[in-house]
């Protein structure tokens, strides 16, 4: 019975590829046949595992030519034209392939398992493990799949990659300087003053993955767990990203060159709504709110005429002739027409990307060299805003005697962005909000004032740059047998320089009078005039890593390895910067500069961190698993006594697959593992390097008066500092799964995961105020982080045909278990119980269609105060009246949850909160990634999604750019076309007609609050996004040889291509973390971009 079942899993794992190989085999010519009595020429035979049991679906190739075909689900093949004594290439996904030759008869092959799966090895802290014998939770990204997109960088390429690794949205957006922020399992820590972010290891030294060019990396491996990561003590409580580069390989020297040329839009902005609609709705707007029309009718014809009538002035002047109205209603109303999004983002930039690598070495040496640019232009139409990314990276390793290897590496990278001093977080929310119906330039073809286009092109500009060298010297010596002895000694010195000047701009009057004036006042602070600042930073960094291994096998089964060693890094920086006002002749340099508000500034900082560790792994026989790790870690962070943590972890595996009792069982499951893990970590990264001394502010020149003529020196009081300030700590236990079924053509990983993290800073207990100074900050915090992880990959080949289908899928929570707010007070951001990312508002029962609908919402409240209230009828002038007055239609109708006849917050606690209720949560929640790829004959496709499953968010109290004109006042208003589903009565004379089913509220300048935080205004954040679809081709290497080219391939490629979610059209789900983090609000952030790409990789 056992026999039969594993005979007909054999055949059924082979249907799919089957099926598609089908459908391959019928667009081409038949490469195979089945026949009877098959031709002279035609080659037969029957492909077996070793079991003896047929391979449906393996791959049979006639070396040299083209012709081939893939086994039937008997196992039987059949390829026509082949010539006696020709070879064949048999393969199957699993198995080692073999070369028969055929001479005229029926062949019979036997395919024998590969133990390549078993030998797998994978990055771990300060070494390398088989994969089959990984006890922790590690997940790894190869660098072909880094190098599949052509994406900017290492971080963007590892979005949607990793089970646990979240990469979110860059803190400013699709701006050309912008870089994704990570963390792996969720939010690390919500302490005071600290920060828990993933320790990113590359060649072993801490380094940033946006300074590393994609094409350079081999292998990137995810510590997850405890017990993976704690082998790097405290600076690895948000887990670890090891990233191995290339290095030199034995043989003949090999030269690789890649291109790629890219072409970028916006991602389908929505269009500003024209002119004379924007009018119409800010008249709506203004008589809802109690006034008048503000643009005459005759205005609002003019605005449609002028759009192809050249006639008709569109720039007003003010009543005297002496200056243009910009702002102004009535008869001065400017009647231009301009859609500022595309004025200012409509461009379709160009980037092109060059990497080149050199590589080979013999028995005594090898070496790696690589260089690369990376040359970006963003999408200001004016002014111009672009980057550039330099990368050279060289590694030598020498084998001086059998027993003795030096190596030595070192990377330098430039990056360097330089836009318009006038391109701020500001800026956005100003364009957006501009009047569409101010032209772009007045009458005499001079940019106007609030146009922007003068700050963009002549009001100065913003650049950086940083260059960095890292050197790396290491050996490696292995004395006897089993024993490594390494050493690593990482040096790096970078600098940072950032210059930003701001020019005096201003506009043209209609007498031709210039006159000086910076839009909304840019730079702030300094509406007229000039500025330039500098600012200038440079460090050095120093890690040696002294470690040995040693490993031992007792009775062939006991499998003993013991690693030990001592790790130390010293960081120190120093940065220096000035500025003044007043620049002369246009010359943006402090010695040209004639103001007296000069500022000096300058800091400097060390920190230093030292740690003993070892490592003890034993198996038996590869079936049970032992890991135990520790760590001994002192960091200059915090004062004597509070100084060293220990970092303790272990894990258990068991390989059932090994088990005598599966042998039956390992032709339809091959490999399944069972782990568990548990370890403890300390966070020493605090955001001040000093955290436990009281700094005093010290202000030369910069009081706010004057004395004699000059700005006087003042300093400000220290701050109360806690002196016993320790490491905040993490205890985490892990269980997985790992598996192979049919031979490892279906993989996979599943993790169930528990993190509590301790003693985050905190707020003290509350003192007198006559203290007179606020409370220090204690260890007294702590919340626990639970998750679930899942992994997927299929992989299999029909003949030529070769295809793989890779899924991962994620989820996490967070809950705060201690915070000193007894009361659950909703003023704190956080109390015991609270879900970390929720979201706090109304619920609503739709916006009112007729106001008879609004008074019988509000009759049905009252009825409800009067049975809460022993039949008191209710004093308010209405039940919704902590939100405004004067609900009508087209007004939200808040919900009464706990019945009490009164839209209320209660004592604004979580246990007594009214109707103000959790209505969301903004934790990303069931992210996951989708890769499919498949190649044959040459081609290849590769398609990848990413996305999060389930995600809220809340704009923001009355955002503009989400509302519009909705509850939104006259100079905060815009009109986007979204914002035109406004809700309009059945009677309305508005224009646009009516619109009783509305989205938004009723247009209104002021009037009750429609846009108070409620769920039905809540935003559902989850996205499914085509991140990616890569079509390529690689030549015959019997084509390209004659050129001396060992492989060409050449592609296209479109990243960004489709978005599958419900979100906002003013925004993208993806930029969230920077709508919060920039500073702007809601969708007033650089775009992400869509972007089409085109290049080749040679290997000569």
């Amino acid at each position: 019975m056992y026999h039969y079942l594993r005979t007909m899993s054999r055949k059924l794992t082979g249907l799919p590829a089957l099926l598609l190989a089908l459908c391959v085999l019928m667009l081409t010519a038949p490469a195979a046949s089945a026949s009877a009595v098959p031709a002279p020429d035609t080659a037969t035979g029957t492909v077996l595992d070793q079991t003896g049991e047929p391979l449906p679906g393996a791959s049979v190739m006639v070396v040299g030519t083209t012709l081939g075909g893939s086994t039937d689900i008997d196992g039987n093949f059949s390829i026509a034209g082949v010539k006696q004594g020709a070879t064949l290439r048999v393969s199957f996904v699993g198995c080692k392939p073999a070369d028969v030759k055929w001479e005229g008869q029926h062949l019979n092959v036997t395919l024998q398992d590969d133990g390549q799966t078993l030998d797998e090895v994978v990055v771990v802290g300060f070494g390398q493990q088989k994969k089959v014998n990984l006890t922790g939770a590690v997940s790894t990204v190869t660098g072909k799949e880094i190098a599949a997109r052509p994406v900017n960088s290492v971080a963007d390429a590892l979005q949607g990659m990793a089970a646990g690794l979240d990469v979110l949205g860059a803190g400013a957006g699709g701006q050309l300087n912008a870089t994704r922020n990570m963390n792996i399992r969720g939010a690390g820590t919500i302490g005071s003053g600290s920060s828990v972010t993933p320790l990113v290891l590359i060649d072993g030294m801490e380094g940033d993955l946006n300074d590393l060019n994609p094409d350079d990396v081999e292998t990137i491996s995810i510590l997850k767990d405890a017990a993976a990561s704690s082998i790097y003590g405290s600076r690895a409580a948000g887990g670890v990203i090891l990233v191995k580069t290339k290095s030199g390989k034995e043989g003949k020297i090999t030269v690789n060159y890649s291109d790629s040329f890219r072409w970028s839009r916006i991602n389908d902005y929505p269009d500003m709504a024209p002119s004379w609609t924007w009018a119409n709705v800010f008249n709506q707007a203004s008589i809802a709110a109690g006034g008048g029309e503000l643009i005459p009718a005759y205005k609002i014809d003019q605005m449609k005429q002028a759009v192809t009538d050249p006639t008709i002035p569109q720039l007003m002047t003010n009543a005297n002739g002496t200056d243009w109205s910009f702002w102004n209603f009535g008869d001065l109303t400017s009647v231009g027409n301009t859609n500022w999004i595309d004025e200012h983002f409509g461009k379709t930039p160009f980037s092109q990307e060059h990497n080149i690598s050199v590589t080979g070495g013999n028995e005594k040496y090898d070496f790696y060299f690589s260089g690369n640019l990376l040359s970006r232009e963003g999408i200001l139409v004016h002014g111009d805003d672009n980057s550039q990314r330099y990368t050279v990276n060289a590694k030598i390793n020498v084998h001086l005697t059998p027993w003795l290897t030096f190596g030595y590496s070192n990377r330098w990278v430039r990056r360097q962005y330089d836009a318009p001093s006038a391109l701020t977080a500001s800026t956005w929310q100003n364009v957006m909000r501009y009047w569409p119906n101010i032209p772009t330039h007045d009458p005499n073809g001079n940019p106007t004032l609030f146009s922007y286009i003068d700050a963009f092109e002549n009001g100065g500009r913003y650049t950086t740059y940083k260059d960095q060298t890292d050197q790396q010297f290491s050996f490696r010596i292995n004395p006897i047998e089993g024993l490594n002895i390494n050493g690593e000694f990482n040096y790096r010195n970078w600098s940072n320089h950032d210059k930003r000047y701001y020019l005096q701009t201003g506009y043209y009057g209609p007498q031709g009078n210039y006159i000086e004036n910076n839009p909304n006042d840019w730079p702030a602070g300094s509406p007229i005039g000039s500025r330039v600042y500098n600012y200038s930073q440079k460090g050095n960094y120093f890690n040696p890593n002294i470690y040995a291994d040693y490993s031992h096998t007792f009775n062939k089964v006991h499998n003993f390895k013991i690693m030990a060693g001592f790790q130390s890094e010293w960081n120190h920086y120093e940065d220096f910067d000035a500025q003044n006002t007043g620049i002369m002749s246009g010359l943006p340099f402090l010695d040209t500069t004639s103001g007296d508000n000069k500022t000096l500034g300058g800091y400097s900082a060390t920190w230093a961190t030292a740690g003993w560790f070892g490592r003890l792994n034993y198996d038996l026989d590869g079936r049970y698993l032992v890991e135990g790790n520790i760590r001994y870690d002192g960091s200059s962070r915090f004062r004597a006594g509070k100084r060293w943590s220990w970092s303790p972890s272990f894990s258990l595996g068991w390989n059932i697959a090994r088990e005598a009792f599966w042998e039956n069982l390992t032709t339809v499951c091959n490999t399944l593992k069972l782990r568990y893990s548990w370890g403890k970590l300390g966070n020493q990264n605090t955001n001040s390097w000093y955290p436990t001394y009281p700094s005093m502010g010290y202000y030369p020149d910069s009081s706010g008066w004057l004395v004699g003529g000059k700005k006087p020196t003042y300093a400000t009081a220290p701050g109360l500092i806690s002196t016993s300030l320790t490491w905040e700590k993490n205890r985490t236990w892990d269980i997985g799964i790992d598996w192979g079924l049919f031979n490892n053509r279906l993989t996979g990983t599943a993790d169930y995961y528990n993190r509590r993290t301790i003693d985050m800073v905190g707020p003290g207990e509350k003192l007198p105020g006559v203290l007179g100074a606020s409370v220090p900050n204690v260890n007294n915090l702590s919340m626990t982080s639970k998750g679930w992880e899942l992994t997927i990959s299929w992989r299999d080949r029909i003949g030529d045909f070769s295809y793989g289908i890779t899924a991962n899928l994620y989820d996490h929570t967070t809950t705060i278990d201690e915070y000193p707010n007894e009361n659950k007070a909703l003023s704190t951001a956080y109390w015991p119980g609270k879900k970390l990312g929720e979201i706090w508002g109304f619920r609503t029962e739709g916006l009112a269609k007729t106001d008879e609908e609004m008074q019988q919402h509000f009759a049905k409240m009252e009825e409800a105060y009067k049975l809460a209230h022993d039949g008191q009828a209710p004093t308010y002038n209405n039940p919704q009246y902590i939100l405004g007055t004067g609900w009508q239609a087209g007004d939200v109708m808040y919900k009464d949850i706990d019945g009490d006849g009164v839209i209320s917050q209660g004592e604004f606690t979580a246990d007594n909160s009214g109707d103000y209720v959790v209505i969301g949560n903004t934790t990303p929640r069931y992210c996951f990634g989708l890769n499919l790829d498949a190649q044959w004959k040459g081609f290849d496709v590769k398609v990848f999604f990413q996305g999060i499953g389930k995600r809220d968010y809340w704009v923001g109290n009355g955002n503009a750019m989400f509302f519009g004109a909705s509850g939104i006042s006259l100079w905060q208003a815009l009109v986007f076309e979204p914002h035109l589903d406004y809700f309009r009565p059945a009677d309305t004379t508005d224009p646009l007609g009516p619109n009783v089913n509305a989205y938004y509220p009723r247009v209104n300048q002021g009037g009750p609050n429609n846009t108070f935080s409620n769920d039905r205004y809540l935003q559902n954040a989850a996205y499914c996004r085509l991140k990616n679809v890569t079509i390529g081709y690689t030549l015959p290497q019997n084509l390209t040889r004659r050129f001396y080219v060992e492989r060409l391939r050449v592609y296209v490629s479109g990243e960004n291509l489709a978005n599958i979610t419900n979100f906002s059209k003013m925004g993208d789900p993806e930029l969230i973390e920077a709508y919060n983090e920039y500073g702007a609000g809601f969708g007033k952030i650089y775009p992400l971009s869509r972007t089409f790409s085109c290049g080749l990789n040679v290997t000569f």
